[in-house]
């Protein structure tokens, strides 16, 4: 088929052609789990399955020719400087592994045809793309793959009967171990056929897991995607029930964000910022196989690492120190040190001294303070200022002196003493470690502030010897973050996705703003999964802290990875630990993906090992998730009955699929088969009754395909069933 000449902010792609475009329905070759429906014409040679494969094996040969090209390219005597070359080699080095064809990825995995009632000579009647996570073009340049980024792909995803964005065939394809396998297709502006729900979507949320997350961009829903292609300028915060896919979108946004601001955001650097390393892991090979390698990855205590974290605080002690009054406390401990001008000062220049009286020099301390800046951006200045105010006594006196006298002066003995006495040097470690530390500092710091009490619960119980050596806990290194960012501007990135946010203090949020303080952020979280003291109570609050007030909040109600019946269940916990949130659905129901076993209390270890058994007889990954104190036991169990199993953040593999679980390290991972055992203690397992069901909460919520559920105590009351009204 002819195609149309390549532009690059258009695509133009193969024109339409009559067979394709006419076929109907959905068709399988042994496709597991999709209804097969043979379409005339598919035994031939040349049916709609074999023409599709072609395109395929075209694709995969243009993409193996782009890396070729990549790799042969000559740097020799191409950058002016070594650091210019080594940086165009790094660049190199990175287009070469995106372009990488993995085997079990699919190069595509849907097509969109295209029926313009408004053609031009630009832009012919029928088009035809091919969807899929990066650009592919052949030798002259005309893509065969549209990356799913690409405005034109925004239709795949969004096109509905009642807006069909002209598109007249949506095809999805299925894939069996990277084998092209089955095509399913909707005729959105065909007013006879009926709308179903597909099956080789349904198949591919369903597949079993085995391994890190994988992407989403091949079942990305209409309102994810819209929410994936917000503007680089704004915040968007998500709040998603279990199962919304809130944290696919944010890294599918990320992604889409690179791909339309890649020059700004590869100056400026982008980040993801999880709960634990545990879920970072699990998350970590979705950027990478969408094309992007060059997104970073920390937690919250990565991030504000000044100090080694050797202590834990009490839970009284980290909620004073993450509430947002510390910031306050903290300026007034680095400002503390500046003292007020009450002498002269004489600064001699070869056979002259230029006097400054003590007035002069209490304005200028006063003006460099009240213009906001950073201390140690004021400490810098105030010496010029002195000099400036010494060069306007030289020009007085008939001299002309010109900049480089100005910072001669600045660099006079005379000066650096006396900016050295008034504006001394300030470390933050040790600006916290003497507030937490010294009694009368922090009374004198958290004045109208903190109470006694909540002073008394900071406060370090003997004083510390040396920086290395105190008993910092991770909340002070967060306090240590926020005097380091008050003494020298901690540079910001051009975009942050911060998942799991509902669990930050509102010193942490202030950590990871200072991080986009002049970009934008993704949020994502749900409240009703909060299980720290400090959990934030809306998102609006958490935006403030974040520094990003104009951001949106976006809600995700409607999930596909939690089975109906398992949503609901857990569900039940919603008017206790979160009355003002919709409870989240589901689109996928699955008869069956709920048992709730009792067993004699003595026997429920055993019963729980026999649950894991019986999982494994699925396809797809296991987690036994158990409340952190009960793990020994279940370990113990486990090996005694011969089972294999893995910590959080290890692979699951063909040879071990089976995954023990503390509930405290749940949130944010997803296993196809979950195994709970005794819901009571995970509950118990927490300071108060709210977080424990909040964290139950969080345990219920992680199966893709069925729920176990093995107890030996009564099960929580708020888990009762309900009488609906």
């Amino acid at each position: 088929m002819p195609t149309q000449p390549h532009q690059p902010a258009v695509p133009h792609p193969t024109p339409a052609g009559p067979a394709d475009a006419a076929s109907t329905g959905v068709t399988s070759t042994h496709a597991p789990g999709v209804p097969s429906a043979q379409a005339p014409g598919d035994a031939s040679a040349d049916g709609p399955l074999d023409r599709e494969r072609a395109h395929l094996r075209a694709s995969r040969a243009a993409l193996r020719a782009m890396r070729e090209d990549a790799e042969s390219l000559d740097l020799t005597d191409t950058a002016a400087t070594w650091v210019s070359a080594e940086a165009l080699r790094a660049q190199v080095q990175l287009r070469i592994a995106a372009l990488a064809d993995l085997a079990d990825t699919p190069l595509f995995f849907g097509r969109i045809d295209l029926a313009h009632d408004d053609a031009t000579d630009d832009r012919p009647q029928h088009e035809r793309f091919y969807i899929g996570r990066r650009h592919v073009h052949d030798a002259e340049g005309d893509p065969l793959v549209l990356d799913w980024r690409a405005p034109v792909s925004q239709s795949f995803y969004q096109a509905t009967r009642e807006r069909p964005m002209d598109v007249a065939l949506r095809r999805r394809f299925g894939w069996t171990r990277g084998e092209l396998t089955a095509y399913e297709d909707e005729h959105l502006t065909d007013p006879h056929e009926m709308a179903t729900t597909s099956a080789l979507l349904t198949a591919e949320i369903e597949r079993p897991r085995v391994g890190p997350m994988r992407d989403i961009v091949a079942t990305i829903q209409p309102d994810q995607d819209v929410l994936v292609r917000r503007p680089l300028s704004g915040t968007v915060c998500v709040q998603g029930g279990p199962g919304t896919g809130k944290t696919a979108v944010g890294l599918h946004r990320v992604a889409y964000l690179l791909y339309t601001h890649r020059e700004r955001l590869r100056r400026t650097g982008t980040l993801v910022v999880g709960p634990n390393r545990s879920f970072l892991r699990y998350i970590e090979q979705v950027l990478p196989a969408l094309g992007e390698v060059r997104v970073g990855q920390a937690t919250v205590d990565e991030l504000v690492a000044h100090v080694p974290v050797r202590a834990v605080d009490t839970p009284a002690a980290a909620l004073v120190k993450g509430d947002a009054r510390m910031a306050e406390v903290l300026r007034r401990a680095v400002w503390s040190g500046v003292v007020e001008p009450t002498e002269s000062l004489v600064v001699v220049r070869g056979s002259r001294r230029w006097r400054v009286p003590a007035h002069e020099l209490v304005e200028v301390v006063a003006e460099l303070r009240s213009r906001g800046v950073r201390y140690g951006a004021a400490r810098q200045a105030l010496a010029q200022r002195i000099a400036h105010t010494v060069l306007l006594r030289m020009e007085a006196a008939g001299e002309a002196p010109d900049d480089r006298v100005q910072d001669a002066v600045a660099r006079s003995r005379e000066v650096k003493d006396l900016v050295k006495r008034l504006w001394p040097v300030v470390e933050p470690a040790k600006v916290v470690m003497r507030l937490l530390g010294e009694p009368e500092f922090l009374a004198e710091c958290a004045r109208d502030l903190l109470s006694e009490e909540e002073q008394a619960a900071i406060r370090w119980p003997k004083p510390a010897r040396g920086v290395r050596s105190a008993p910092w806990t991770a909340a002070d290194a967060v306090l240590v973050d926020e005097a380091t960012d008050l003494v020298e501007r901690i540079g910001a990135l051009g975009h942050v996705v911060l998942d799991e946010a509902q669990d930050l203090s509102p010193m942490q949020y202030r950590a990871v703003g200072r991080r986009c303080s002049t970009g934008s952020a993704t949020v994502l979280g749900d409240l009703a999964q909060g299980t720290t003291p400090w959990a934030t109570s809306t998102w609006e609050e958490a935006l403030r802290h974040l520094g990003q007030e104009d951001g949106v909040v976006e809600e995700l109600t409607q999930g596909f990875r939690v089975p109906e019946e398992v949503i609901a269940f857990a569900s039940r916990l919603l008017p206790a630990i979160a009355p003002g949130l919709a409870p989240a659905t589901s689109v996928r129901r699955s008869p069956g993906a709920l048992r709730v076993v009792r067993a004699p209390l003595e026997e429920t270890t055993a019963a729980t090992v026999r649950a894991c058994r019986t999982a494994l007889e699925n396809e797809g990954s296991i987690g036994l998730i158990a409340a952190d104190a009960r793990l020994p036991e279940l370990a113990a169990a486990l090996a005694e009955a011969g089972l294999d199993h893995l910590e959080p953040g290890r692979e699951t593999s063909a040879e071990c699929r089976l995954t023990l679980v503390p509930a405290s390290l749940a949130k944010g991972l997803e296993y196809d088969w979950v195994v709970v055992h005794e819901p009571a203690a995970v509950v118990a397992g927490e300071p108060d009754r709210r977080t424990g069901l909040r964290r139950l909460y969080v345990v219920l919520t992680r199966p893709v395909s069925g729920l176990l559920v093995v107890h030996g105590e009564d099960l929580p009351e708020e888990l009762a069933e309900r009488p609906r009204p």
